[in-house]
């Protein structure tokens, strides 16, 4: 079988380059809106933060997405954002532990 091309993009609060799938995209559309974009299609400018829970924190407490989307994000977006994270972390965590 042919090995698939792993799509990789860059985390914004670490610089590093990751799976696609192992990161969660944040969207700012032409009105300056800033969401969560679980599907990964949204149109704007997209960035890319890690799921982890400490990556998201870190976001946080620098204000990494007010710099790369250049608008005064709330912490309420900022929790939001960590509980998502949280989320698909522990999802992704059971879906690996049923594979072993």
């Amino acid at each position: 079988m042919r090995k698939r091309k792993v799509p990789m993009r860059k985390d914004v609060v670490s610089g590093e380059m990751a799976p696609k799938r192992q990161l969660v995209r944040i969207v700012r559309d032409k009105e300056g809106n800033v969401s969560v974009d679980p599907t990964g299609k949204q149109s704007g400018r997209g960035a890319y933060v890690k799921i982890d829970v400490e990556t998201a924190k870190k976001a946080k407490q620098d204000k990494i997405l007010d710099q790369v989307f250049e608008v005064t994000l709330t912490d309420d977006f900022y929790d939001k954002l960590i509980d998502y994270v949280d989320h698909k972390q522990a999802r992704q965590e059971l879906i690996d532990n049923d594979k072993l």
